[in-house]
C-alpha cells in the first residue's frame, strides 16, 4: 500500500478569485508582505503497490482536475 498526493493547481494563465480575496483579506487581518495567493486542491490515495503512474495519471486527468483551468501533479509519499 502507498500513499500518493495529487495536487491540482489554477494554470498561471487562469485568474483565482479564491486566491485574490485571500490577498486582499490578509491586510485586514494585519498581515504584510503578501503580494499573491494561489488556492488549490490537494487529493490523498492510499493505493496498492500494482497501480501504476499511467493510472494515477488517468485519474487526475479524468476525475480530479479541470485540465481546461487546472495543472496537476502525482506525488508518490515514502
Amino acid at each position: 500500500m502507498a500513499r500518493v498526493v495529487v495536487e491540482v493547481m489554477p494554470k498561471a494563465e487562469i485568474l483565482d478569485p479564491q486566491g485574490q480575496a485571500i490577498v486582499g483579506a490578509l491586510p485586514r487581518l494585519g498581515f504584510e508582505g503578501i503580494s499573491d495567493v494561489r488556492q488549490g486542491k490537494r487529493f490523498e490515495l492510499d493505493v496498492d503497490d500494482n497501480v501504476g503512474d499511467a493510472e494515477l495519471e488517468q485519474i487526475a486527468e479524468s476525475l480530479l482536475c479541470n485540465t481546461v483551468i487546472e495543472e496537476w501533479k502525482v506525488v508518490r509519499l515514502p
